[in-house]
């Protein structure tokens, strides 16, 4: 059985960094996507970044140039380095792993920056 889980939320000030964790477990099969999602109260849950099995990227335009999604495949691990962040980036942040046709969910993690 697959498991996603995510870890490394937290509180920080506007301005600082956190690094975001994605552990997958209990797959024979390769990972073709890894995407980080965020939803904040009220919203819907939007995509931040992504990371292709070609190792191809895409950010969202909030977070360009801030956020940096990479991976480890020998840890079967990806993460999100989060620099400069802003109050506005305050959500649950979830990973999604893409595995064949089928999406894998994590719990989610909070991130709070305060101003």
């Amino acid at each position: 059985q697959v498991q996603v889980v995510e870890s490394g939320g937290g509180l920080v000030q506007a301005g600082g960094s956190l690094r975001l964790s994605c552990a997958v477990s209990g797959s024979a099969f390769s990972v073709n996507a890894i995407g980080w999602y965020r939803q904040a109260p009220g919203n819907q849950r939007d995509l931040v970044a992504r990371i292709l099995s070609g190792g191809f990227t895409n950010y969202a335009d909030s977070v360009k140039g801030r956020f940096t999604i990479s991976r480890d495949l020998a840890k079967n691990t990806a993460y999100l380095q989060m620099n400069s962040l802003k109050p506005e980036d305050t959500a649950v942040y979830y990973c999604k792993v893409v595995i064949g046709r089928r999406d894998f969910w994590g719990q989610g993690t909070q991130v709070t920056v305060s101003s």
